[in-house]
């Protein structure tokens, strides 16, 4: 059988056969409940939120995409393995405030057009042309794709 493996503390991932059978260790991963505090460099700050004391740090190549929807002060969950921090966990939809958005040009609607606009973390996202500047829309931060405009 064939799989791909991510490891967990660089993020690089392998291509690997197993034979049927064959059995492997499973890793033992927690979770710990942490506030996004600032980005700088292509490096990410932490806090604990029980030990605000207690910092930490994640690069720009482990983040990955989800590093766009994060906010200042946002609470996410801290994946700890061996001991480590090795990712962090997003919830799954978040609000973000639309900060740039073109106007939706009259007559696009008929095929329901998008348009792309620029959110408060500085991410793009494609969303309906009824988005304006200013709203609060939800996205999906595992595919980075518009879901509802919040009211």
């Amino acid at each position: 059988m064939q799989t791909k493996l991510k490891s967990l503390l660089s993020g690089n991932v392998l291509e690997r056969n197993f034979h049927q059978g064959e059995a492997f260790e499973e890793a033992e991963l927690s979770k710990l409940s942490s506030k996004f505090l600032y980005a700088h460099r292509g490096r990410y700050f932490f806090s604990e939120v029980e030990n605000p004391s207690k910092r930490f740090d994640l690069g720009e190549e482990i983040m990955g995409n989800q590093a766009k929807f994060l906010k200042p002060n946002e609470l996410v969950d801290a994946i700890i393995f061996n001991e480590k921090v090795a990712s962090i966990s997003l919830p799954i939809k978040t609000s973000l405030k639309v900060t740039e958005a073109p106007p939706g040009v009259k007559g696009d609607s008929a095929q329901g057009g998008t348009k792309i606009v620029t959110l408060e973390t500085g991410a793009q996202v494609s969303v309906p042309l009824f988005v304006e500047e200013g709203d609060t829309i939800e996205v999906n931060t595992e595919t980075g794709e518009y879901t509802r405009r919040v009211e």
